[in-house]
């Protein structure tokens, strides 16, 4: 049941693919003495640093922390690109004398936001994993040996361009803010 790629014209195997040992971890949720929190983690942190492509995590208490996690790393994220777009946008759509009292705190924001996600995310292997929502996805994955109803799956991505998107944007804003401010002090 080949049929051929919506995009290239390469054949594809629309049946239900079987997955490598290598592309898929599960963190399961077995109990085993006092510490089994600590195990989880453990198991976690190992996964990660092996770069499995998919990560289930069946313990709902770490599945929950890993994907606020990731949350809060995408509206950083999504936080200084927009802000950056805004203050350098904001002076072709507003007039010059109330352009700066947007820009310039956008341009902060944008700034402040590629910073702690630099600091705090940056070198951390969970930044590389987004939380997958597509049932499509989701269901070439070996879901049917957990025993939780709702575990939390990561799918590893390459984040490279989404780092240098929100790195520029944040550097034109603080080269358009450090502009504006010698401007408005110099005359």
């Amino acid at each position: 049941m080949a049929s051929l790629g919506r995009r290239r014209g390469v054949p594809v195997n629309r049946e239900r693919a079987v997955m490598a040992a290598t592309e898929c971890y599960i963190v399961h949720e077995i109990y085993n003495g006092e510490n089994a929190q600590e195990q989880f983690e453990y198991e976690l942190e190992q996964a990660l640093e092996a770069q499995y492509r998919y990560i289930v995590i069946e313990p709902t208490r770490i599945g929950d922390e890993t994907a606020r996690w990731v949350a809060v790393g995408n509206c950083l994220h999504k936080t200084a690109v927009l802000s950056g777009a805004a203050c350098l946008l904001t002076p072709l759509a507003l007039p010059a004398e109330y352009s700066r009292y947007v820009a310039l705190p956008a341009g902060a924001l944008s700034l402040a936001c590629a910073t702690l996600y630099g600091i705090s995310w940056q070198f951390d292997p969970c930044c590389k994993y987004q939380v997958e929502y597509d049932s499509q996805k989701l269901s070439r994955l070996p879901l049917h040996t957990l025993t939780s109803s709702s575990p939390v799956v990561l799918v590893r991505r390459d984040d490279v361009h989404r780092k240098r998107l929100h790195n520029t944007i944040a550097l034109a804003a603080l080269v358009y803010c450090a502009k504006k401010i010698y401007e408005l002090y110099a005359v």
